[in-house]
């Protein structure tokens, strides 16, 4: 045994220097060089993306030859293409050519929404593709029936969390022995969080199945003590791949982050937070994290009262409502997202679970809703076009932070932190600054003081703020969070039927509505110049300029488009835009060929022409 494993030792640290080898000759190669599918590089131009990303050029080689593989690198590398890529050309080959049982391919992803995201990308690289390829998406949450009409076209690839697969084994909707004889394929995506939720249990059902033939594959952003254990649990003797890109080497956070931070009370944080939001200090969209749901309804009350709307996503709302509310945030239908943050939701979930089983024993009047165990935002989710992420609350480890600031800066567009924090929460935000330093530049500043927003213009809007804070009670808090929860349950429940067979009435849905049951005092939506001082009005303008000259306030231009065709639509009637004279309502100083004065011009171009009577 011993010798066997110095034997994988040799082989994986033979793999690790070919691996730096080829980044070295050939750092930019094409979707072509990789020896990808033509159909494949076709669909990726169809979708804009012509060039490959740095994990992409370096892992697809790998998967293609087989071999199992380790992949880091950082959030909005290209990942998730750099395995599906080289799995659906794969899985072009075998096609049609031998008929199985169960999927050839399974991804397992932490989060129903990572789920919802892969599936997408997969489908329509499908589609794009024209092949004859099915994918499909389980989640627990599915009857038994639902799952077995999934699986009846018997689908080549299965999106999935952990959890589901045992479920699936229960109800007999998959055949343990079919997929020991089926399975080519398995991908774990974000393989450092698997664990972290508590899927440990689910994964050993499913890797004690899983054949020594089948090519197993890791991507995870971070390195941590789960991802080696899945590593020993899953592979043999993998290909390990630790990439950072050009100037972001041994950067946690890429450098097209700008990372700010804010000293404040607990009790100031909503008052800065009014002062980023409402001087315009910072770039729209804006992703907000907080640790606790309350917290949440209570920052999205007082944001009510200045005339702010911001949509809330967290673990009890159901699936369809969340995903409903991230394709609305990434389309730019509201600015200002306030999230839960999963890993800070374990003991409000551990809560839960306490309480459901206390009402099995004492009827309740009022219970706490279940919060979703396959809930998570954090991670992986692709967030379009964040400009900037508040941390409102501190996130309770490095990784956490690391993995916030992660939503923003992807693809390599710039965006930029700003953290508020407490005394409370000092020694772990220095903790967080040490890691980014590094151990050669400890006193280094890589989180820098917020340097646009200053003390006088804060403290003028202190009455303001306090005073409305006052009115966002304990009561109105849980009142609101379970309106919001009721409104969303008709949402995602009862409509359901018809958004399937009226799919564009789903943009009347708006999660950004007002919770509050009194409206916003008017003189609070806008701030009186007299308050705030020159420095922050000319931060402000620059933000706008900067804005403008980003281009994001084309992002509605869809929207403002059908909305225009509609009004032209009510007031298009051509008969309406004449009058009696034969003069075009439309023309500017009473119409073509008029002048001021009604009476017809010199040049003759309308004499001819009949006057058109109503």
């Amino acid at each position: 045994m011993e010798e066997v494993e110095r034997v994988e030792e040799v082989e994986e640290q033979r793999d690790d220097r070919e691996e730096e080898k080829v980044e070295e000759e050939e750092p930019d190669k094409s979707f072509e060089e990789l020896g990808l599918d033509s159909r494949l590089i076709r669909a990726l131009s169809k979708k804009g993306i012509e060039k490959p990303t740095l994990i992409q050029q370096t892992a697809i080689p790998y998967i293609l030859q087989g071999k199992d593989v380790v992949a880091r690198a950082k959030t909005g590398s290209g990942k998730t293409l750099a395995y599906l890529l080289p799995l659906l050309q794969k899985l072009f080959s075998v096609s049609g050519s031998k008929k199985k049982l169960a999927p050839s391919a399974f991804v397992l992803v932490p989060s129903r929404e990572l789920c919802q995201q892969v599936y997408t990308e997969v489908a329509s690289l499908i589609e794009l593709c024209r092949v004859q390829l099915k994918a499909v998406q389980l989640t627990s949450s599915m009857p038994a029936s639902e799952m077995r009409n999934a699986l009846a076209g018997l689908p080549e690839i299965l999106v999935t969390t952990p959890a589901c697969i045992p479920k699936c084994f229960a109800d007999g909707v998959l055949d343990p022995a079919a997929i020991s004889d089926s399975l080519d394929i398995l991908v774990l995506d974000e393989a450092d969080l698997l664990l972290s939720y508590g899927y440990e249990d689910n994964l050993r059902s499913v890797t004690s199945i899983v054949p020594r033939r089948c090519q197993c594959l890791l991507m995870s952003a971070t390195t941590s003590s789960d991802v080696e254990k899945l590593k020993k649990l899953i592979l043999h003797n993998p290909v390990v791949l630790t990439l950072q890109e050009g100037a972001d080497k041994e950067e946690p956070v890429p450098s097209n982050v700008q990372q700010f931070w804010i000293s404040c009370s607990a009790q100031d944080k909503l008052l800065h937070i009014l002062a980023l939001l409402k001087l315009e200090v910072v770039q729209k969209k804006i992703l907000i994290f907080i640790n606790t749901i309350d917290m949440g309804f209570k920052l999205k009350l007082f944001l009510e009262k200045f005339g702010i709307k911001s949509a809330i996503l967290n673990g009890e709302l159901p699936q369809n409502s969340r995903l409903h509310i991230l394709e609305q945030f990434n389309a730019g239908l509201f600015d200002y997202l306030i999230a839960t943050d999963d890993n800070n939701q374990t003991k409000e979930k551990e809560e839960a679970k306490g309480e459901d089983n206390k009402e099995n024993k004492k009827n309740k009047r009022r219970g706490k809703p279940k919060l979703d165990a396959e809930f998570g935002v954090v991670r992986g989710i692709d967030f379009k076009k964040v400009h900037t992420v508040i941390n409102y609350d501190m996130p309770q480890s490095v990784t956490g932070y690391i993995h916030r600031i992660g939503r923003t800066g992807r693809a390599y567009s710039s965006g930029s932190s700003v953290s508020l924090v407490s005394p409370d929460e000092m020694e772990g935000f220095e903790e967080i600054k040490s890691f980014l330093a590094g151990e050669e530049d400890k006193n280094s500043d890589i989180i820098t003081p917020f340097p646009l927003l200053t003390e006088n213009a804060v403290e003028s809007l202190r009455y303001r703020a306090e005073d409305v804070a006052k009115s966002v009670t304990k009561v109105a808090v849980r009142e609101s969070r379970a309106q919001d929860l009721r409104n969303e349950i008709i949402n995602s429940e009862k409509l359901k039927s018809h958004f399937e067979a009226n799919p564009r009435d789903l943009d009347l849905l708006k999660h950004d509505k007002l919770l509050s049951k009194t409206a916003p005092a008017p003189h609070l939506r806008d701030i009186p110049e007299y308050l705030v001082d020159p420095k922050t009005q000319e931060a402000s303008k620059m933000v706008k300029l900067a804005r403008a000259a980003m281009g994001n306030n084309s992002r509605r231009s869809g929207a403002r488009n059908n909305s225009n065709k509609k009004r032209s639509r009510k007031g298009g009637d051509p008969l309406k835009t004449f009058n009696v004279n034969g003069s075009n309502k439309r023309g500017h100083g009473g119409g073509i060929g008029q002048k001021k004065d009604g009476k017809g011009s010199n040049d003759g171009s309308t004499k001819h022409k009949k006057p058109k009577t109503v």
